[in-house]
């Protein structure tokens, strides 16, 4: 194959959504299609043993959530797909926010008894920022839950969005009998039988016909004819182009448990989705078919295999092949690294890869040279961007609970804090580490993974800070600046970088500090620099 079909032949694509809308059990579905594996666990049954495949760490299976965001890779008629599964949990939000900057489009799989929930109105908003094209799935048809056309108001409404539905619910719940797939005129009948892997689909041509009414019974027949009329009356016509811009939304219904409308969402997607798309550096738009290879890191990942203590460095491709064994210009560090077993994945198992193309996420060892942001090209300098810190909204002291491990535990933190996890601040007066994190349950993450991976114990004690402010300051000489630094001294750390940060104990001080020196700058997000 050509280096163009390459690029033309895959789709990298992220599944957002609030917790528990069932996105890790679609992404096992959409595997199970690939031919990638052959029986699919749910993530939350205790009766299935096999847990979630894209769930590898220990404690994703016992609290039966997604924390990490995983990278799968398979084949479907030909084409190439790159899924990342993310954590939906808003507490884990800031790796679902960096992991859309790898991403193609998106599917947002939605609750059909709970609508649209508030983690998933923020991760979509940051879609409509970017423009990513996005399908909507609604899960859990096999349950009781909202009126379809309901939900699709919903859907507008809450999330802005112009939809579009591909594929409609005959009945609901205990009287749910199939989709109609409007996308390729044909009937998808549900049998409920999950062992099933992939149902038989029936092609009606014309609603009108009686073959309907036998397929599904009288009532269904004639209340599906109402509602596909209906649809063609309101929603627009599908538009490719428009879907593409974000302009349009296509809607599925299905219910991934039981591998019910998957196959639906699978087809329409492999014939829609976008190609690898360009991507803006600093310095200008780079496109994917150039000839030299650029890449940045979006994720870093501690501890794939616990019992190395290995770090992996997630690089999206952006343009050109990225071949094993060749040197690359690291633009941060101005050095040049190569990679003698770049990995692709299929959740916890890799396979080394000799070539990589545009849109293919490669994860490369990484001992220590790679933070997130970083971009990696065949020596132009380039800096892509979009890639921030958050400012924290949970800080506490962290502690070391046994005097003997006090390496490991520094060791812990300091790769943990690497990956993204939280954010580590070294306070100026005493040199106090501080953990600042978006959300109170990665404070349970890093202890029991410092504990289980480090072999080091903490404790944590609480700290009063509002917010966390990265400081700018054009004169640092100025009389102002030195004032800043004396007077607020309890209240300056550095971050992992050695920037300086000011912890605001409340909006009230944060306020008259930003009165008292108007000409020092403080930012909510690190990437100001």
């Amino acid at each position: 194959m050509t280096f163009k079909e390459e690029i033309n032949r895959r789709r990298t694509f992220g599944i957002i959504s609030h917790p528990d809308a069932g996105k890790t059990t679609l992404t096992e579905k959409l595997l199970l299609f690939g031919g990638a594996i052959q029986e699919a666990g749910a993530v939350k049954s205790n009766k299935i043993k096999k847990g979630a495949t894209s769930d590898f760490m220990e404690i994703e299976r016992q609290r039966g959530i997604s924390v990490a965001t995983s990278v799968l890779a398979f084949e479907y008629n030909g084409i190439k797909i790159n899924i990342l599964d993310t954590p939906g949990h808003k507490d884990f939000a800031e790796d679902t926010f960096r992991t859309l900057t790898a991403v193609d489009s998106v599917i947002v799989v939605i609750d059909v008894a709970k609508g649209v929930e508030e983690q998933t109105e923020k991760l979509v908003e940051v879609c409509r920022m970017r423009n990513i094209p996005m399908i909507v799935f609604i899960n859990k048809m096999d349950r009781e839950g909202k009126d379809a056309f309901d939900l699709l108001d919903e859907i507008e409404q809450k999330l802005g969005l112009k939809v579009v539905p591909l594929s409609f619910p005959i009945g609901m719940g205990y009287d749910f009998k199939g989709i109609y797939n409007i996308w390729e005129k044909n009937i998808n009948l549900f049998s409920g039988d999950s062992r099933k892997d992939i149902e038989e689909t029936i092609e009606v041509n014309d609603l009108a016909s009686s073959e309907l009414d036998t397929l599904v019974g009288d009532v269904a027949a004639e209340t599906l004819r109402e509602e596909i009329e209906l649809v063609d009356g309101i929603y627009p016509q599908f538009n490719k182009d428009d879907y593409l811009s974000g302009q349009l939304q296509p809607v599925f219904f299905g219910s991934a448990l039981n591998n019910f409308g998957v196959r639906e969402l699978l087809d329409c997607f492999v014939n829609i989705a976008p190609k690898p798309r360009p991507k803006n550096s600093e310095e200008r738009l780079v496109l994917p078919d150039e000839d030299k290879f650029s890449g940045f890191v979006f994720k870093i990942h501690a501890n794939m295999d616990p019992n190395h203590r290995n770090r992996l460095a997630f690089i999206k491709i952006v343009s050109g092949e990225f071949k094993r064994n060749t040197p690359y210009l690291h633009v941060r560090h101005n050095k040049k690294l190569k990679f003698s077993s770049p990995n692709a994945f299929f959740a916890e198992k890799k396979e080394i890869v000799d070539v990589s193309y545009p849109g293919d996420i490669v994860g490369l060892q990484d001992t220590g040279n790679f933070k997130i942001g970083d971009t990696l090209t065949e020596g132009e300098v380039l800096n892509y961007k979009g890639i921030p810190s958050f400012s924290p909204e949970h800080f506490r002291y962290i502690n070391n609970a046994d005097p003997l491990k006090s390496k490991q535990l520094y060791k812990g933190i300091d790769q943990l804090m690497d990956e993204g996890v939280a954010q580590l601040f070294t306070l100026e007066l005493n040199g106090r580490k501080v953990i600042g994190t978006v959300g109170a349950l990665q404070y349970e993450v890093i202890q029991y993974r410092l504990e289980h991976e480090y072999g080091a114990k903490c404790t944590y004690e609480n700290l009063n800070v509002h917010k966390a402010c990265w400081v700018e300051a054009d004169d640092i000489k100025s009389e102002e600046y030195k004032e800043f630094l004396r007077v607020k001294q309890r209240f300056l750390a550095k971050d992992k970088h050695g920037q300086l940060v000011f912890l605001a104990d409340s909006a009230f001080s944060l306020q008259m500090t930003q009165q008292k020196y108007p000409n020092i700058i403080f930012h909510f997000t690190s990437e100001y620099n």
